[in-house]
């Protein structure tokens, strides 16, 4: 019988017609490509905390593995979608970034595509609900019903977003991808074979999603704002900033003290975040759920999974992993999905060996 990984130990996202998995010493990335083929690439992965005494402290952890969690996602979204880009024309300042930084361009461009969007979603998620919060709080004089009115609005906004978004196609896949991931990581958290028919079974629903994470950071920001009482209005603005790392740090811990435990009061408090997920999570399609089965496996049984799956469709990637670029060579036969699963079946029985 194989070993299985300790409850909490797999997460994961969903990317561009697929998904990516994490494991403890590697992530993968599998996706449905325009031909219907499945490819999946593994990458060596040795989080801070793993490496670094201060990554594995309460709360500076949390903090440490959202930055990771970004990157990460980063860096799997743009493979992803690089599948699906049709004739990309390289803009200006694609050139210059290559042209400054070299052969280090895709990792600056993906650091500064991280720190973009953490400076749009403080300033949509944080900044935006204080600033209307100030105002409103010019008829009230409790500062703490001001930071209950700020959360409140703060929870509107991104359920307003998150619906918004849900009308767009990709989106709708995406969150289709999302329940699949979510599916696949419950069946073998729950001892169950991976296979389509057991992983459609289980909830689209999980205590450690990332949905779940944001909702607690904005209950727990009510709590923790709540402090801030600084007459000047910059200064408030500065302080919540500040304190957000707090927020994640605290966020970070309660979700993943209710991911590993089954505890009564945990799974009531867990509710809200599970209902958000309504939003952000589809039941997937069949193939969807496959895809999501290859991710997961691929972290559990190494690379020579990950070249079996990959040579029965007759897909070759180069061996460099520390790049997400691969240079691939397709045949022009059709999937023989018989010869897939033959490939799966062996490589999982050669590991369990």
């Amino acid at each position: 019988m194989e070993d299985r990984l300790p409850k909490g130990t797999l997460g994961g996202q969903a990317v561009i017609e697929g998904v990516m998995m994490k494991g403890p010493d590697s992530y993968s990335v599998a996706v449905r490509k325009p031909d219907r083929k499945i490819q999946v690439k593994l990458h060596k992965y040795q989080s801070f905390g793993e490496r670094h005494k201060l990554g594995k402290i309460p709360f500076i952890r949390g903090v440490i593995s959202f930055g990771e969690s970004l990157v990460v996602g980063t860096k799997t979204l743009s493979y992803s979608s690089s599948f699906y880009e049709e004739d990309e024309v390289e803009t200006k300042a694609d050139k210059l970034f290559k042209d400054i930084f070299k052969e280090k361009a895709e990792s600056v461009i993906i650091g500064f595509t991280v720190l973009l969007s953490v400076v749009i979603a403080v300033a949509l998620f944080m900044l935006f609900p204080a600033a209307i919060a100030e105002f409103v709080g010019k008829w009230i004089d409790s500062h703490m019903i001001v930071a209950v009115i700020e959360g409140i609005i703060r929870l509107l906004i991104f359920i307003i977003y998150v619906v918004l978004i849900s009308q767009m196609e990709d989106i709708k896949r995406v969150f289709m991808y999302h329940g699949a991931e979510h599916k696949t990581i419950n069946c073998y958290e729950a001892g169950d074979e991976l296979t389509p028919e057991n992983v459609a079974k289980h909830s689209r629903y999980h205590k450690r999603c990332g949905t779940s994470f944001l909702f607690i950071v904005m209950v727990v920001s009510i709590f923790v704002f709540m402090f801030i009482t600084a007459k000047q209005m910059w200064l408030r603005f500065l302080l919540r900033l500040v304190l957000i790392p707090v927020v994640a740090g605290i966020s970070y811990e309660f979700i993943r003290l209710a991911g590993r435990n089954d505890n009564p009061i945990l799974n009531v408090l867990s509710k809200p975040g599970m209902w958000i997920q309504k939003l952000t999570t589809k039941e997937p399609e069949e193939e969807m759920i496959q895809v999501a089965i290859i991710s997961v496996e691929a972290v559990l049984y190494g690379q020579e999974y990950v070249d079996a799956v990959n040579e029965a469709q007759g897909i070759h990637i180069a061996s460099d992993e520390e790049k997400m670029d691969q240079t691939e060579v397709d045949d022009t036969e059709d999937i023989n999905e018989d010869e897939l699963e033959v490939a799966q079946d062996e490589a999982t029985e050669d590991e369990e060996e």
